[in-house]
């Protein structure tokens, strides 16, 4: 049986999670990365993406889509998240809508490629379709 580590996600709102894992995969800004039990001591910042999450004794994962933030290794793991949600949670036609009105936002202000406002229309296309993928199994899942 493969060593577990205490996960807590924390979130403005609420305590999202906690329990003991085996294996948690967070998107980082440097991309995917697993962490396990006994891994070195790290801080590391999150981007927007979903969250894979290997409870002790479990084959299976738990997925939830998260926005961004930062993971906290140590003797437990902690993640500090904007936003979580399990698939259950989302509203997939909500999630649609505002992805599709960020892309047409960004289609029509091409000029302004290097402002905040574009920036924050990318980041909220990226979430939405984050909780799209999420709601229907994660985008590593085969469909």
């Amino acid at each position: 049986m493969a060593k577990s580590v205490q996960l807590d996600i924390i979130t403005p709102e609420r305590l999202f999670y906690r329990g003991d894992i085996e294996l948690v995969i967070a998107r980082t800004l440097s991309g995917d990365e697993g962490f396990m039990a006994n891994h070195a001591w790290a801080c590391k910042l999150l981007s927007t993406g979903e969250l894979w999450i290997q409870e002790k004794g479990s084959k299976d994962f738990k997925i939830a889509a998260i926005s961004g933030g930062f993971i906290d290794i140590k003797n437990k793991f902690i993640i500090f998240t904007d936003a979580a949600e399990w698939p259950e949670e989302i509203d997939v036609e909500r999630a649609k809508q505002a992805e599709q009105r960020a892309a047409e936002w960004l289609k029509a202000h091409r000029q302004l490629a290097d402002s905040d406002e574009f920036l924050d229309a990318k980041v909220d296309v990226k979430k939405s379709r984050t909780r799209i993928n999420v709601a229907f199994g994660g985008a590593r899942r085969k469909r």
